[in-house]
């Protein structure tokens, strides 16, 4: 039987406040820093560098220095650990099974960096321009990492493999997502909290899985309308006995960190979504598994113990997603800044733009390249650290 063990998190972020207000003499006269809006204009980064543990040899602060030293309008400020505050423990299994007798970490062993990247000189910056500084810093800063951490990987262990350092997460975000309190967290479902797309299952049982995980990953890709390639695979369907369903369900295997995140996430008080373009069946079957609060999927349409292969509708595309986002927002009384939304697909657009953080998970380059933040270095955890939490510390 695997071992539990105890780990903390941060309930607050006093840390990055600190460091704002480390650089206050930075920053325009007239700046209040708790006014998290007015922060939200000034090009004042949190700069959030992960990457495995296994490179834990690496100074990565000298390679992180090393490239702000080349950028005469940027300072460089190290989030520091907070002795003072108050903290959440979560416990969580050593190891978690997958299918058949395999089992895994719970989560990826990362290092988590994190500075405040503020101008020498005092400005503004308009959103959409902000934005886009972002996504450059985000490019320059991968790219020279994965360079020099991979030819200093080389050296030091004399090896010619560069697979431990092929991925690097760069997260370049405004200061404002790391001082608010964030309360609400939307997951989409497939390939995102589990690793499958069960639509694939489902056809796979139903002998048609080539051509459903063609129509599929085109429209992850957002090639094909999000409605019209539903209706197609769903087509494809008709005469499915429902006796595979259960059958499916014991397959599915969960994302690397997802119990993690969602324990982590509701010891932080934070009210849980699933909100698929998928089906309710698995949907309810995978919340169960995580203990997230409620689900809002496709009901799959069933007559005399077989699929229809009938849509019922409305479906749940992207723009229902993010309208179900937008209501539960609502509903709970929580404001849209304090919303994330974290998705793989081209469907999941929607809510992450709506979010005050929209973070994609392993995702299309379409969803990378318009999420506020990316992650490939880690499991779902990474959830964790892009909201500016640190790496898991193991409670003594």
């Amino acid at each position: 039987m695997p071992n539990n063990t105890s780990y903390s998190l941060p309930k607050d972020s006093k840390a990055w406040q600190q460091a704002v207000d480390s650089v206050a003499s930075l920053l325009p006269n007239d700046t209040n820093l708790q006014d998290f809006d007015a922060l939200q204009s000034l090009p004042v980064f949190a700069l959030i560098v992960v990457l495995p543990a296994r490179v834990s040899t690496l100074d990565i602060h000298q390679y992180v220095q090393s490239w702000v030293d080349e950028q005469p309008n940027w300072h460089l400020v190290t989030v520091a650990e907070d002795a003072d505050a108050s903290f959440v423990n979560i416990t969580v299994s050593d190891t978690e099974p997958m299918a058949g007798n395999a089992q895994r970490l719970p989560f990826t062993q990362s290092q988590v960096f994190r500075y405040l990247l503020v101008p020498v000189s005092d400005t503004l910056m308009h959103p959409a321009k902000k934005t886009a500084a972002a996504h450059i810093i985000d490019d320059q800063l991968t790219t020279r990492l994965r360079r020099d951490l991979t030819e200093d990987y080389k050296n030091t262990y004399r090896t010619d493999s560069t697979d431990s350092l092929d991925v690097v997460d760069c997260h370049i975000l405004s200061v404002g997502h790391m001082l608010r309190t964030h309360k609400l967290a939307c997951f989409d479902m497939d390939s995102t909290l589990i690793e499958q797309e069960v639509i694939v299952e489902l056809a796979k049982a139903a002998g048609v899985g080539d051509k459903v995980e063609a129509i599929t990953e085109a429209a992850m890709r957002g090639e094909i309308d999000f409605d019209e390639s539903f209706a197609q695979r769903v087509a494809l369907l008709k005469g499915l006995s429902t006796d595979v369903l259960d059958e499916i369900c014991t397959r599915l295997i969960l994302s690397t960190g997802a119990r993690t995140t969602i324990s982590a996430l509701k010891a932080l008080g934070y009210h849980t979504v699933l909100v698929s373009g998928g089906f309710t069946y698995f949907a309810r079957y995978i919340a169960e598994q995580l203990g997230i609060d409620e689900v809002h999927a496709n009901p799959l349409d069933i007559e005399d113990g077989e699929v229809t292969g009938h849509v019922q509708l409305p479906i749940v595309n992207g723009t229902k997603k993010a309208a179900i986002v937008e209501h539960t927002a609502e509903r709970l009384g929580i404001e849209m800044s304090q919303v994330v939304c974290i998705g793989d697909g081209a469907n999941d657009l929607p809510m992450m733009a709506l979010a005050d953080l929209g973070v994609a998970y392993r995702a299309k380059p379409i969803v990378q390249a318009r999420a506020d933040a990316a992650i490939n270095a880690t499991g779902l955890e990474g959830t964790l650290y892009a909201l500016g939490y640190p790496a898991f510390a193991p409670t003594k």
